[in-house]
């Protein structure tokens, strides 16, 4: 059987995504026609039975290829800071680092301390922040880094993993 680099896996998985869409809105519009009160329908173009049957087979290949990109997510690691990830963590702790570096980056706009609010009393508050912002600034872009770094690996990774699949349907 053919083999794919994963990293084309994932890319056919979303053309298959939009195949079955498509599939699914010419159905919609194959299996019906509008005509003059006791004529007979003018089929044009494909069958209805012709395009439900492409449509279970795009299914099934995506069904097929989920199973094989999970598999693969699973079985595949990647060495990162000392240690060995399955390429679906590595994924997920990319997405981790992204998501702090973003609070940090938002921590790091922050006043050192600005006027809050005064009340009739002639009270004057002020809120005061707890942290360094430019602490905050700097360890958002290391984690930024780290992240771009992770996913250059798991890029890396999912072009030397292959997937026994026949694509040829497709590409």
């Amino acid at each position: 059987m053919k083999k794919i680099p994963l990293a084309e896996a994932v890319k056919l998985k979303s053309v298959l995504t939009k195949k079955i869409s498509e599939l699914t809105n010419e159905i919609h519009s194959v299996g019906k026609a509008i005509v003059e009160k006791g004529q007979t329908p003018k089929v044009s173009g494909r069958s209805l039975s012709e395009v439900e049957k492409e449509l279970a087979q795009v299914r099934k290949d995506s069904r097929t290829l989920d199973r094989l990109i999970y598999r693969a997510n699973i079985d595949h690691t990647i060495q990162f800071k000392d240690e060995e990830l399955p390429i679906v963590e590595a994924i997920e702790l990319a997405s981790q680092l992204r998501a702090e570096a973003s609070l940090c980056k938002e921590m790091s706009k922050a006043e050192k301390e600005r006027l809050y609010h005064s009340t009739g009393d002639n009270v004057i508050f002020y809120q005061v922040t707890l942290y360094e912002p430019e602490e905050y600034r700097v360890r958002a872009n290391e984690l930024e880094k780290e992240a771009h770094r992770l996913s250059n690996l798991i890029n890396a990774k999912n072009y030397q993993v292959e997937l026994e699949f026949d694509d040829s349907n497709y590409f």
